[in-house]
């Protein structure tokens, strides 16, 4: 079944050091979205990267590895993604990391599988 609509799709750059109450802030992210019942999420981890401090992280070097750039996707309603959204703020703010969020709106096209 082929179900379309429009959508929201937010991005949130980070690093996978980045730690909130002793997990990866990725997988808290990841978590808290499960639970409000959104569609899916994808972590992906890059390869190399900079944020703020203009530190590069690759990994070409063994020692710099341990914090490559993660991003985390999630589509979900405009709705849905603001509810995720205010979540991921609460946890930027109280465990002190870096990181950024873009939100942009998108044309979703979901294929179900048959039943």
């Amino acid at each position: 079944m082929k179900i379309t609509g429009v959508g929201q799709l937010i991005r949130v750059f980070l690093g996978e050091s980045d730690k909130y109450h002793g997990k990866p802030v990725y997988e808290c992210i990841v978590l808290k979205a499960r639970e409000l019942g959104l569609a899916g999420s994808t972590v992906i981890k890059g390869i190399e990267g900079f944020g703020a401090t203009s530190r590069i992280h690759t990994a070409k070097i063994l020692r710099l590895s341990e914090d490559l750039p993660v991003i985390l996707e999630i589509v979900d309603t405009v709705e849905r993604i603001k509810l995720i959204k205010e979540e991921i703020d609460k946890i930027f703010e109280e465990s002190g990391c870096g990181g950024m969020i873009t939100v942009e709106d998108v044309e979703i096209i979901k294929y179900a599988p048959k039943k």
